[in-house]
């Protein structure tokens, strides 16, 4: 065993490659992995089975759950959580305070069914995760995917590659995002969505999915947020209804209430929203 600092606790029969470097009061559980040119922050703690790649670098009080994985490169900022199970793929990286794969528990009063067999969350390669984001367990994320500091994703969410997820957006539970779409700062994309690739969120979006808010039995059986089509652009602090179609190039005017399907390649505007043009031709994707 090489000489370690002060206070460090290694479990017997755990490597500690030459080239890693591990601050005081480090914690290593029985069976951790870890690669070359590791660098351990003070007070780390690495429950049995977990796996750090080479070159990965871990902040002050950083917690990597049993049998997690980060790939090679990959960079945790102080106090930050990696839960049990967790995958990271390489040269990712989480900004301080944050929680990756953190299993969901709703309150007493809430409908949400928590799924006893969740698996753990999966994260791409080359992901930035910002300071205090909270990514829950059970829900995929892709390469090259940006969540902004303080967002949430709950569980059982797909997300697309090169995905962005501002600053204060919540993406609630069963939710599908497609490549290369942009959320930004304040949107609140809630449960049962289908959005498409490159679609556009403004800031302050607000979706829903419940026609009867809460009340009734039937709801259960008619809850659906809204669906997105490819291209889709909406404006800041429209309001989508539960249920609607935005069609493929929609052009969502800001401040709008859309309360029923749109058609495609069109520009809807106004509190409710009705169609007004086309969608200039320069305007749509290829």
């Amino acid at each position: 065993m090489r000489d370690l600092p002060p206070n460090v606790i290694v479990a017997p029969g755990v490597v500690v490659p030459e080239t890693a470097v591990l601050a005081p009061f480090c914690v290593i559980a029985e069976g951790v992995i870890l690669g070359e040119e590791v660098v351990l922050g003070v007070g780390c703690v690495l429950a049995a089975g977990a796996q750090v790649g080479d070159g990965c670098r871990l902040g002050n009080y950083v917690s990597v759950g049993a049998a997690a994985r980060l790939g090679a490169g990959c960079q945790i900022g102080d106090h930050s959580t990696v839960y049990p199970g967790t995958v990271m793929g390489a040269k990712s990286a989480v900004g301080s305070n944050s929680s990756v794969g953190k299993p969901p528990r709703p309150a007493a009063t809430s409908t949400v069914k928590v799924q006893a067999d969740l698996p753990p969350l999966t994260l791409g390669c080359e992901a930035i995760i910002g300071c205090s984001a909270v990514l829950y367990a059970g829900s995929d994320f892709g390469d090259r995917v940006f969540v902004g500091d303080c967002a949430t994703v709950r569980e059982r969410c797909r997300i697309g590659n090169n995905v962005v997820i501002g600053s204060g957006a919540a993406v609630e539970n069963d939710t599908t995002i497609g490549a290369y779409t942009k959320i930004q700062t304040g949107s609140y994309i809630t449960a049962y969505m289908d959005i498409a690739e490159r679609v556009f969120i403004a800031p302050m979006v607000t979706t829903t999915n419940d026609n009867f808010m809460g009340r009734t039995e039937k709801r259960f059986k008619l809850v659906k947020g809204a669906t997105i089509g490819r291209g889709a652009r909406i404006g800041g602090g429209a309001i989508l209804l539960p249920g609607i179609a935005v069609a493929p190039e929609t052009f969502v005017a800001a401040g709008a209430l859309v309360t029923k399907d749109t058609a495609p390649q069109t520009v809807v505007k106004g509190f409710p929203a009705k169609a007004v043009r086309p969608v200039p031709e320069e305007e749509l994707l290829p």
